[in-house]
């Protein structure tokens, strides 16, 4: 992730920080968590040197974890620095967001201090944002609040050192941490929590006395637990029914708990996510979905469930930790975007078109040798998919002639004159005269151009229609349901709105566009059709004189 900026972030680096963020949230301990925590920021973030500080009882924080170097690992490890050695070095330096940046220039009045720490060796920077071996950079982690954020206690720092890309964290580096960091809070947070409910079931099982203890430690850490708690009834005719939520939950959900008790948590999941409501396991089962507000709106949220006896043979019920993870859902939405649209014009980029123009297509067996293959896979019997509907695959049969996936074919016109064919058109757009605009009068002016042409076709298409930007001056629109009359008629007015004066840098400035029309059909690769439309594009820009190609 250190070679990468924003917005060009790649899938592989948002699933790598994705996978760590995941095994911090999955890990069986305290200690597994503090140490997960400091491998992600080395294997996810980009870091050679992470450490995590975190806060005892007394209010000193210990060095809990460490990750990038054994040496430094077995000498610091457990070593203890006062809260107001640690309180001095997070008031000074600079603040980005919400972490601390102390740069060599100021941190050497710190090396004096209580707070264990490492020396590294190193040439001395030759670029402003060059990493220097003394700088400094912390990560302050809070015990998050019902609707996230930094606004609790808190419970450790995160000293990250040396950048294997050797400068210093740009935006989107930034923000990373901290992200990671807050993410971080909440696992540490939940593990802790996690570890009094697992000592708390383990004194439930013992001696009524101890039973009595432990039941009062369950309602102290169920009341007051920073994040939602429900008790659900389990099995019956009443399976699922909320019996009792505490305060974080009804918070989160506006709903107070009078109210909480008429509803199951079947009755406030999002329509869309009853089914990974229902795929949950009750025994362990863990699921990401939405939950109703009183107002209307839906908070994304994380759920685990626990099972918990009343008695040693008494009833079952249901322990489930709601998790509100709105915040990263946002995020993780954002980075999505960013990943799958252009950053100039906000239209999806090439990976993408290519995406959705393939889950369109597919590869129909054509060859006899592959027929027979499927047709003696299934012993010449009918096969049946996976809502129980048989479908048989013999020869003269509906699902040998349409397909073995029960796919909706895409056809195409056939011939060049119009047949009443509805397909998917792929107009390949490339733009005439652009490249003399960027040398008159600069990028600026190009970019400006560009926008603006996105904007146009994007006003033009219809709902459900895609405008994507191949690179450079090439644009594509896949439009669905058209025959060849409709998909010439879109074309004119495509070029019609393009030639239109372009106001770019306090000038009106004029670009013409010649179209290639393509169509899409089962068979064919995303490539292919894209290249079919290109070929027809230049076909049609050759046709056309070199002085009616651009329009002024």
């Amino acid at each position: 992730m250190e070679t990468e900026s924003e917005p060009y972030v790649r899938l592989a680096t948002l699933r790598q920080l994705h996978q760590v963020m995941a095994d911090m949230n999955t890990a069986r301990s305290l200690a597994d968590t503090l140490q997960t925590v400091a491998d992600g920021v080395v294997t996810g973030l980009g870091y050679e040197l992470a450490c995590v500080n975190l806060v005892r009882p007394d209010g000193d924080l210990v060095v809990a974890a460490f990750a990038g170097n054994p040496a430094a690992e077995a000498l610091i490890t457990g070593r203890v620095g006062s809260r107001d050695s640690w309180e001095r070095r997070l008031s000074m330096g600079e603040n980005w967001g919400d972490l601390v940046f102390i740069p060599h220039t100021e941190g050497w009045i710190l090396d004096d201090d209580d707070v264990p720490q490492w020396y590294t060796d190193g040439p001395a920077p030759r670029f402003e944002d060059e990493w220097h071996p003394s700088d400094r950079l912390f990560a302050p982690m809070f015990t998050p609040g019902v609707s996230g954020g930094s606004c609790g206690e808190l419970i450790g720092v995160l000293s990250v050192d040396r950048p294997r890309n050797g400068r210093r964290p740009g935006a989107w580096g930034r923000e990373a941490l901290q992200m990671y960091a807050f993410q971080a809070a909440i696992a540490i947070s939940n593990a802790r929590l996690r570890a009094n409910m697992q000592r708390a079931l383990v004194r439930l099982e013992r001696e009524q006395q101890a039973l009595r203890a432990s039941e009062e430690s369950f309602r102290q850490a169920f009341e007051y637990a920073p994040s939602g708690m429900a008790i659900a009834e389990m099995g019956g005719d009443q399976h699922g029914r909320i019996l009792r939520t505490n305060d974080a939950l009804c918070r989160l959900l506006g709903r107070p708990a009078s109210a909480m008790r008429r509803y199951s948590f079947s009755d406030l999941v999002h329509p869309e996510d009853i089914g990974t409501l229902l795929r949950t396991s009750a025994e362990g089962g863990r699921a990401e979905l939405r939950l109703g507000r009183r107002d209307g709106s839906y908070v994304w949220v994380s759920l685990r469930n626990s099972v918990v006896a009343d008695a040693a043979d008494g009833p079952r019920f249901l322990l489930t930790h709601v998790e509100d993870i709105e915040d990263r859902k946002r995020r993780e939405l954002q980075l999505a975007h960013r990943a799958s649209h252009d950053s100039l014009t906000g239209l999806p980029n090439s990976a993408e078109l290519r995406a959705r123009l393939s889950s369109r297509l597919c590869q129909r067996p054509t060859h006899h040798a592959a027929l027979e293959s499927i047709d003696a896979a299934y012993g010449g019997h009918p096969a049946y998919d996976a809502n129980g509907h048989g479908f048989d695959f013999r020869p003269g049969t509906e699902a040998f002639d349409v397909g073995y996936d029960h796919h909706v074919h895409t056809a195409a016109p056939e011939g060049e004159h119009d047949d009443g064919t509805k397909g998917l058109a792929v107009l390949f757009c490339d733009l005439d005269g652009f490249k003399s605009i960027n040398d008159r009068f600069g990028h600026n002016a190009g970019d400006a151009v560009l926008i603006e042409v996105a904007r146009r076709l994007s006003r033009q298409v219809r709902d459900g229609d895609t405008v994507a930007r191949l690179g450079g001056d090439e644009f594509v629109i896949l439009a669905d349901g058209l025959g060849r009359a409709d998909a010439a008629d879109l074309a004119v007015r495509l070029r019609n709105e393009i030639i239109q004066p372009i106001r770019a840098e306090g000038r009106a400035v004029r670009v013409g566009a010649s179209f290639g029309i393509g169509w899409a059909h089962c068979g064919m690769t995303a490539d292919e059709v894209l290249k079919s439309a290109d070929e027809r594009m230049y076909v049609e820009k050759r046709s056309r004189p070199k002085q009616h190609r651009r329009a002024g």
